[in-house]
């Protein structure tokens, strides 16, 4: 069945996070399945501006919201009218997913859908969002929070992390990376990861790690350890775990654990290889292993995982 997404915006719409998520959930070409239909919806169909300075012509009315599975606010600059508040509120009442970027987490949190949860807010709003809903637990480091029903992401820049992690809980780890290898999105950010890393008080800026994240992946069956990456970064194992833990929020061995099993995902839901040569495949090393570690990340196994998700 096809899943419906529709992003709802408002006056002085940001378009990139709007872009963003139409670019993860729109079409890409006869060889990727079409799981999703996506369109924009807005309070008063026409018209609408935008904080580039072109107008868009926006359609469809709140109306839209009414068989939606997903709703998106796309950031949101005015406080948002009962009307939106009702349209948004029947789409989570009937079992929808509110997916709320950088200052649309404004709408949820006057719904009430964030209190006594935590909440990925932008750190510039946190002061803000913080007096206007006490109740909710807010965090302005993390990129983003996924609770199923409700998820929240701190700043536009991670709306592809978290529409691309939409796609995986929805269609599998293997679709989800068809569509960001076709985006060229570079390595998917887990929600835990950093919204930025902190400015040095003395010193240069820590370099970006994104050549030791690329190296990883195009190397994930080698026997990687992080002694290894240090090396490949020229940098010592203290320096380059501080350095995963303000730019991303991780370990390093961490990360490249969570890499491996996106990969042992994919290759269970497309492929009839044996969990032995996916270990091997992904440098997990052994059937054993991958269990081991597949049980006590997604707590269940290679088998019962491959058949829910083939």
């Amino acid at each position: 069945m096809t899943h419906r997404v529709v992003a709802l915006v408002g006056p002085n719409q940001e378009l990139y996070p709007v872009t963003s998520a139409a670019a993860v959930f729109g079409y890409h070409g006869p060889d990727i399945p079409q799981h999703y239909d996506f369109r924009l919806c807005t309070e008063h169909p026409g018209t609408l501006t935008t904080t580039l300075g072109i107008p868009i012509q926006v359609e469809h009315g709140l109306g839209a919201l009414a068989d939606a599975d997903t709703a998106i606010i796309a950031s949101w600059s005015v406080g948002p009218t009962p009307a939106v508040l009702d349209a948004v509120r029947d789409v989570h009442a009937r079992g929808g997913r509110i997916v709320a970027v950088c200052s649309g987490i404004f709408v949820p949190a006057a719904l009430g859908l964030l209190d006594g949860r935590r909440a990925s807010v932008h750190w510039e709003l946190s002061a803000e969002v913080a007096a206007r809903f006490p109740g909710i637990h807010l965090d302005d480091t993390v990129i983003y929070v996924d609770h199923g029903d409700v998820a929240t992401a701190g700043a536009s820049a991670a709306t592809i992390d978290l529409c691309l992690h939409q796609v995986l809980r929805g269609f599998g780890a293997a679709h989800a990376m068809r569509i960001g290898r076709q985006l060229a999105a570079g390595p998917h950010r887990e929600g835990c990861q950093r919204q930025y890393p902190p400015l040095p008080t003395t010193g240069p800026m820590p370099a970006s790690l994104a050549p030791l994240l690329e190296w990883l992946l195009a190397n994930l069956s080698a026997p990687i350890t992080v002694e290894d990456m240090a090396a490949r970064s020229g940098t010592s194992v203290r320096t380059l775990t501080r350095q995963f833990a303000e730019q991303l929020g991780v370990p390093p061995a961490r990360w490249l654990l969570e890499r491996r099993l996106a990969a042992t995902r994919a290759l269970l839901e497309e492929s009839d290889l044996p969990v032995e040569t996916i270990a091997r495949r992904v440098g997990l090393s052994s059937a054993v292993n991958l269990r081991r570690r597949f049980r006590t990340a997604l707590h269940t196994t290679p088998a019962s995982y491959r058949r829910s998700f083939r």
